[in-house]
């Protein structure tokens, strides 16, 4: 595996995370020799200022990147929104694939297309945030021989998504918002851990799941081969859902890309019940003012 010369540094949050990064971003020097990838649950129809607050909060420079782009040292690079942001070869990409666990950007393809890329060399952050988004891929960075870390769950404003990776990955550390710049200060001056070996039938589905969020034609490129077919169908679009194991976690993904960890699954199908029972209501009120109209 050809790796950057670098490392990456690869970050994860949703609700109560802006306080986190911005803590992050105070606390990191100008000549901080590695790269930092930020992906933020943005929703798709506002604009994100994530950039200037973190360009404002410390010395290093934090921009949006583009298709194509390299990864520098000693820059943040925040995901745009309704994008997903990945790491292929050295270089950014920025795509529509198919959302996963119900947003786009999602944390999860990041950290994938991070660890398929620099196996050892990436260190994974998961901070504040709701349901479980950040947990599969964490697993994934640990199963290439990366490092993982947590924002303390305690320390956290909405402990959901720490707690979840610690529940589900083997965690290297946990730490509050206020020590998480030291600990990457530290660990990025360590030596790169050896590379571990990945399995075949592991590294295949990594790299199609990274290639679905890419591009998408999830059916195409064999999705329904990494796992069983499920009775439940996608509440996005409908589709064949296929479930996936990562170790102890349980994953879901349809045959046209979307995927689901358990809870984010469970979460969307309650919603669509919801739906169905106003739909049901409004449709019997309706057909009661009929009757009244018409008696």
């Amino acid at each position: 595996m050809s790796m950057l010369p670098q490392r990456l540094v690869v970050i994860g949050a949703s609700a109560g995370g802006l306080g986190p990064l911005q803590r992050l971003a105070a606390g990191l020097p100008a000549d901080f020799p590695a790269t930092v990838c930020i992906v933020v649950h943005i929703p798709a129809y506002v604009p994100s200022f994530l950039p200037e607050i973190l360009g404002r909060a410390g010395p290093l420079p934090v921009s949006t990147p583009v298709q194509g782009e390299a990864l520098l040292p000693g820059r943040i690079y925040c995901a745009p929104p309704d994008h997903h942001l990945l790491v292929e070869e050295g270089c950014f990409s920025v795509t529509k694939g198919p959302k996963e666990n119900r947003v786009r950007p999602a944390v999860d393809t990041l950290f994938r297309s991070a660890a398929y890329s620099e196996g050892p060399n990436v260190i994974g952050v998961v901070l504040s945030g709701l349901l479980d988004d950040g947990t599969s891929g964490l697993w994934t960075i640990k199963h290439f021989g990366g490092t993982t870390v947590v924002q303390d769950p305690r320390d956290a404003e909405y402990d959901s998504m720490p707690n979840s990776a610690v529940a589900q990955v083997d965690i290297d550390h946990t730490v509050t918002a206020q020590d998480l710049a030291g600990l990457l200060i530290r660990l990025v001056a360590e030596p790169v851990r050896t590379e571990v070996e990945v399995h075949e039938d592991d590294r295949a589905r990594v790299a199609t799941e990274v290639s679905i969020a890419s591009t998408a034609h999830a059916f195409r490129k064999g999705v329904m081969k990494f796992g069983k077919v499920t009775p439940q169908t996608c509440p996005d679009c409908g589709g064949v859902l296929v479930q996936i194991k990562e170790g102890g976690l349980t994953q879901y993904r349809c045959h046209t890309g979307h995927a689901y960890s358990g809870d984010t699954l469970l979460v969307s199908v309650t919603e669509q019940i919801e739906d169905k029972l106003w739909i049901t209501m409004r449709a019997l009120e309706e057909a009661s003012m009929l009757l009244e109209n018409t008696g």
